[in-house]
């Protein structure tokens, strides 16, 4: 590999629901340092719950946008890892996606169009052949992204395949009603703020509240706008809704989990 290749893009981030017990995160390293160990990689996260791919798909979906034009960005969270799921790369505007097919992509192409996507199908960009049938992120994502941030273009890892089939996770939908907002939590953060599908924009300006699990809660600006133990809802540093409890755990002391709905009143 040339080395104009090795530096057309420099940057590769890994996330996972791997953890840092095991060494299942430093041996995807080792892989990617083996193909080229100039690459740059950062560690969005390795602690998205087990299996969650909702989760996985937020924390992308949040993160990308802070990374510079031509990022490669590997996520294994693969509960269907050694099944028939697609393993997929996607090019869109901003870089690259390398991972499984099922749906942990979807928040990002909500919100940038793909330009292109294809099948890994091509095993000279794997680290073997005949991949582990429960380590993909070691076998098949690890080396592909590591190939793909060093220059080799997309349509070498394998088959072209057809936008519209990419697996999506139907976590976007609103419904706009006469009284407000119908979302939903997508997802809880590591301080038990629990994270709604609506976007702030919707509330920017104006006076509101929500209303989840017979609780009624009013949106402020800050955390310290209310007593502490006190429930709040406001704007998150992402940019959705978000209800919290000031110096407590609203996940815990609600009892509010994943996909619970929540209306927004304006």
């Amino acid at each position: 590999m040339s080395k104009s290749q090795i530096d057309q893009h420099t940057l590769l981030t890994l996330l996972s629901d791997f953890g840092d017990r095991d060494v299942y995160v430093g041996v995807m390293k080792g892989v990617i340092a083996q193909i080229n160990p100039g690459l740059k990689v950062v560690d969005l996260t390795h602690q998205i719950p087990p299996q969650n791919i909702a989760a996985a798909r937020f924390c992308l979906m949040n993160a990308y946008s802070y990374f510079p034009v031509g990022t490669v960005h590997v996520a294994v969270v693969d509960p269907g890892v050694g099944s028939q799921r697609r393993a997929i790369a996607v090019e869109f505007a901003q870089g690259f996606l390398v991972g499984p097919d099922n749906g942990i992509f979807s928040g990002i192409l909500s919100q940038s169009q793909a330009i292109a996507a294809v099948e890994l199908t091509n095993p000279h960009f794997w680290r073997t052949s005949q991949p582990s049938s429960t380590f993909h992120g070691r076998d098949i994502f690890a080396p592909v992204g590591a190939n793909l941030a060093s220059g080799v273009s997309l349509k070498q890892l394998g088959q072209e395949i057809d936008l519209a089939t990419l697996v999506q996770l139907d976590i976007d939908s609103l419904q706009i009603t006469t009284t407000g907002i119908a979302g939903c939590i997508q997802y809880i953060d590591h301080f038990g703020n629990l994270v709604s599908n609506i976007s702030g924009s919707y509330v920017q300006g104006k006076a509101w509240c929500v209303q989840i699990a017979e609780l009624t809660i009013m949106g402020c600006e800050t955390y310290s706008d209310v007593k502490t133990g006190e429930a709040i809802a406001l704007v998150g540093s992402h940019g959705w809704v978000e209800i919290a409890i000031n110096g407590g755990n609203a996940h815990t002391q609600l009892q509010i989990n994943w996909q619970d709905g929540l209306l927004v009143i304006i």
